[in-house]
C-alpha cells in the first residue's frame, strides 16, 4: 500500500518544478497538498517521509480518525471536501485551512466556534465558476458579500480563493476556469483591499495548468498514492 510513493512524490514534485518553470515562477510559491482521503495512516507516513508535510481530506469523520492516529508528526492538515454546518465543530478543531466556505451561514458558525478555542480559522472560499449541481461553492456574483461579511468576522481569516472545474480529459480545457478564478482573485482584491494570496486549484489531470494560471497550492492524490482500492 506504501510502495512506490516516495518516486511518485519526486515525480510529481519534478512536474511542478517544470511547470513553474515554463511559466516563470517560482517553484516555491506553489505548495503541494497530498490528498489522503481513503487512505490509511501508514499511507500518510510514507508520503511524509518522502518530504511532504500538507494533507488534504474530504470528510471530517475519517480525518478525524486519522489525525488523531498521526498526532505525534508534524503535520498540517487541509479540509478540501464539503463542510456542513453540523461538522464545523469537529473541522475548526482539526484543520488548519479550510479550502470550502460557501455561504454566509457557515462563515458566521466556523467564527462562532472559533472564538471558543480560541482561535482564527484560516479559509478559502470555494467558487463554482461551472455552476455544476454536484458541486459545492459559492457563485461569482454571491463572493463579494461573502467575503465582506467574512471579513468582518474576527476568529476567520480569508486568505483566497479555491475551485473545482469540470472534468475533462485535455487539461486545457479547464485552464479558462483557473483562469478565471485568478481574474475572480485579482478583481475582489482591487475592490475590497483585502489580500487574497491564495489559489487553490489543479489536482492530478490539471495541476500544470494551475500553475500556468497562477495556482498556491496544487490538491494531489492519485499521482502520489495511485488508484484507490
Amino acid at each position: 500500500m506504501t510502495e512506490g510513493i516516495p518516486e511518485r512524490v519526486r515525480a510529481v514534485r519534478r512536474r511542478i518544478e517544470a511547470a513553474a518553470a515554463a511559466c516563470g515562477r517560482d517553484p516555491a510559491e506553489i505548495r503541494l497538498v497530498a490528498v489522503s482521503k481513503t487512505w490509511p495512516p501508514q499511507a500518510v507516513v510514507a508520503a511524509h517521509e518522502a518530504g511532504l508535510g500538507v494533507f488534504g481530506e474530504n470528510y471530517v469523520q475519517e480525518a478525524r480518525d486519522k489525525i488523531a492516529a498521526l498526532a505525534a508528526l508534524p503535520l498540517r492538515w487541509h479540509l478540501i471536501g464539503h463542510l456542513q454546518t453540523n461538522k464545523a465543530k469537529f473541522a475548526v478543531r482539526l484543520f488548519d485551512l479550510i479550502h470550502t466556505l460557501d455561504s454566509v451561514r457557515l462563515a458566521r458558525e466556523i467564527d462562532r466556534l472559533a472564538a471558543r478555542l480560541p482561535k482564527v480559522q484560516d479559509v478559502l472560499i470555494q467558487v463554482s465558476l461551472a455552476g455544476e449541481e454536484t458541486k459545492s461553492g459559492a457563485s461569482p456574483a454571491e463572493v463579494p458579500a461573502l467575503l465582506a461579511e467574512a471579513s468582518r468576522l474576527s476568529h476567520l481569516r480569508v486568505l483566497g480563493l479555491m475551485t473545482i472545474p469540470p472534468y475533462f480529459d485535455d487539461p486545457e480545457r479547464a485552464r479558462p476556469y483557473f483562469a478565471r478564478l485568478r481574474a475572480l482573485r485579482d478583481r475582489l482584491e482591487e475592490e475590497s483591499g483585502i489580500a487574497l494570496p491564495e489559489l487553490s486549484m489543479g489536482m492530478t489531470g490539471d495541476f500544470e495548468a494551475a500553475i500556468a494560471e497562477g495556482a498556491t497550492l496544487v490538491r494531489i492524490g492519485t499521482a502520489i498514492f495511485g488508484n484507490r482500492p
